[in-house]
């Protein structure tokens, strides 16, 4: 029998039996970091899991890139339009960061 690591819940990829995001596993996969210190940072999922996830992501490359792309430009407009809507929050924020 094939063991399933990853499901898709909502339109999200998680790891299967863990809340864990695909989406950080890959992230820090692209980052260089090892499967064991991607376990070690994600105490939800054991290493079987994470290279499982590393072995969904490989295997469904180019799908998962373009759901991970889509992930961006929706953060991506979701921040530009929170700051179009305040932008006296934001020009507060800029100018606590520069003191």
């Amino acid at each position: 029998m094939e063991q399933q690591y990853v499901e898709n819940v909502g339109g999200a990829y998680r790891i299967v039996g863990s809340r864990v995001s695909l989406d950080s596993i890959v992230y820090a996969y692209w980052n260089g970091q090892t499967d064991e210190s991607i376990a070690q940072a994600f105490p939800a999922v054991k290493l079987e899991q994470v290279y499982g996830a590393i072995t969904y992501y490989l295997a469904h490359k180019t799908k998962i890139d373009e759901y991970l792309k889509q992930g961006r430009a929706d953060f991506d407009a979701l921040r530009d339009e929170s700051r179009r809507a305040d932008p006296m929050f934001y020009q507060k924020l800029a100018a606590a960061r520069s003191e």
